[in-house]
């Protein structure tokens, strides 16, 4: 379309300027986007990666174009300010790839992302284009080595709660952050990153094994070229498109797979908000149905003892939904991108092994519960993928922000069985729905993990572990009912009956007010304040497609 005909000599003569040839312009054009930077280790290694891909696309017959679009690590933005932009970041990487696809009219993409937010981005662009798409992702780093065990810098975060209790010293503590993430790569637990890239494969939206396989193993290199030829293939038998992909069947097995896993709360927002581009009506209802069904088969971290490197050795993603579907909790039928199904793919792959999938369930249900109850009446989530107990009950603590909360947590000025509640920190009331890491980690490595609780609007790392309750929703900043708690209210949380209860008579929340803080607004935040919905439904900013 941007180059055929008399008009379009400007455009070729654009294309002459990059080097193109008569015949590299008749090629099908491809885009190659990736997240790629050197901001973060998750993202770097994405650009050769991308490049890769784009020899692949052209040995198939295809015209690559590479770009790269933005990212906000949340590691570097972690315990300030700057987190409020770090899930705004999904949507304008989305935005983003849409602008460059749609504007310059191609016919395929890849998409390559590293770390939390860029993975569902890059998604959410290819199910809003309907393009032939292929997703990869850029790897988990390997784990650090301390004391002849694996470390990772979820024990970083930790050690630092333990400096402050005064059970790790400071010396311990910078041995820690030296050896903790020795290369490039995304946190090696089952975290956030990992999490939706089990999510991308269980979808079909990318290779089978590229979840799993270590950032810096050679053969990614090989894997990216194959994704730029399966792309061509798509391309070429005209499907299956991201949309007859991603289904509710599909959507449905992407839950099973976080449950199974013990996998990070944050597909709670970026499941639904996928499905919206697919014009499906998701919600944390549907997680919550599939989880309830879905028993917890893999002993990950960060409740568990095993990273993804150990999955990737014994099978990877497919050897957890081969034990799904052996179990009757994995729709076989669903496509993959070969156009093949799930169970077809499944066929003669290893199931469990006995150790990072166990031969019997570590538990009945999944590694994920939704709670509800007059706190949170849409609902809020809880990781019990290694709690001890699944009922708390305490006293609330109120703050008004997290900076607020971690003073308190840093001075351990809290008691056990206090409820620590940080309002105001959702979506829109953030704006921006921070994660929580930074308090969630001091308190688990002050020992409190599971002698205080902590409920909040805002949203979880996917190696949070601990009684801790995120994306309260409806959130305090739209007059949702954690506006109205107050010091010393009591607060139920039990896992086991799905429920988060404020003890106070509905005629006592009736004669109480709640005041959002003021809020200087500007630029992004300002506009996503204005666009952003419930995390209920995957906090999004836009319309989407025709419902199904």
């Amino acid at each position: 379309m941007t180059v055929q005909g008399l008009d379009r000599a400007p455009h070729r003569a654009f294309l002459r300027g990059l080097g193109l040839s008569d015949a590299d312009i008749k090629r099908p054009f491809v885009g190659v986007a990736s997240t790629d930077g050197r901001v973060t280790p998750c993202n770097a290694l994405l650009g050769a990666l991308a490049k890769d891909a784009c020899v692949g696309v052209r040995d198939a017959g295809g015209m690559p174009f590479d770009f790269a679009s933005i990212a906000v690590a949340d590691s570097m933005s972690m315990n300030h300010g700057g987190m409020r932009y770090s899930l705004v970041s999904r949507e304008i990487i989305a935005d983003g790839v849409e602008a460059v696809v749609r504007g310059h009219a191609y016919d395929a993409l890849v998409t390559f992302a590293g770390c939390d937010k860029t993975l569902p981005g890059m998604m959410m662009a290819m199910v809003r284009l309907n393009l032939p798409s292929v997703f990869m992702y850029g790897g988990a780093a390997l784990p650090g080595r301390l004391h002849g065990k694996d470390v990772t810098v979820l024990d970083t975060y930790e050690a630092v709660g333990g400096v402050y209790a005064g059970t790790v010293t400071r010396k311990e503590l910078e041995v820690l952050e030296h050896v903790c993430l020795p290369g490039l790569g995304a946190c090696p637990g089952q975290f956030s990153a990992n999490t939706m890239a089990m999510v991308s494969e269980t979808l079909g939206l990318a290779l089978p094994g590229s979840a799993t396989m270590p950032a810096v193993d050679k053969a990614r290199s090989a894997q990216a070229r194959e994704a730029g030829r399966v792309v061509m293939e798509v391309l070429k038998k005209g499907g299956p498109l991201p949309r007859q992909l991603v289904t509710r069947k599909s959507l449905e097995n992407a839950c099973a797979a976080v449950a199974a896993t013990g996998g990070s709360t944050n597909a709670g927002l970026h499941i639904p908000a996928i499905a919206h581009e697919a014009g499906i009506r998701f919600s944390l209802d549907d997680l919550a149905r599939v989880a309830k069904r879905t028993p917890l088969l893999a002993d990950m971290k960060p409740g568990g003892k095993y990273l993804s490197k150990d999955l990737h050795q014994i099978g990877g993603v497919y050897a957890v939904l081969k034990e799904l579907l052996k179990r009757g909790h994995l729709h076989g039928d669903c496509l993959t991108i070969f156009g093949s199904t799930l169970e077809q793919e499944l066929k003669g792959h290893p199931g469990a092994d006995g150790k990072v999938v166990p031969k019997q369930p570590i538990s009945d249900t999944g590694g994920i519960v939704v709670l509800k109850g007059n706190l949170a009446p849409d609902g809020a989530l809880l990781k019990v993928a290694g709690l001890k107990s699944l009922r708390f009950e305490g006293r609330a603590r109120v703050f008004d922000s997290e900076e607020a909360c971690a003073a308190v947590v840093r001075r351990q000025a809290y008691q056990a069985g206090d409820v620590l509640v940080i309002r105001y920190e959702g979506p829109q009331g953030g704006p921006g729905m921070r994660e929580m890491l930074g308090v969630t980690a001091l308190l688990y490595g002050q020992g409190a993990g599971e002698k205080v609780a902590l409920v909040t609007d805002g949203r979880f790392s996917g190696a949070t572990r601990g009684m801790m309750v995120g994306y309260v929703s409806p959130e305090a900043g739209v007059g949702g009912p954690l506006a109205l708690v107050k010091n010393g209210d009591r607060i139920v949380i039990d896992a086991n009956k799905g429920l988060l209860t404020l003890e106070v008579p509905a005629s006592e929340l009736r004669k109480r007010t709640s005041r959002k803080p003021k809020q200087n607004l500007s630029g992004v935040l300002e506009k996503y304040a204005a666009q952003v919905g419930s995390a209920f439904r995957g906090a999004v900013t836009h319309s989407g497609p025709k419902r199904k």
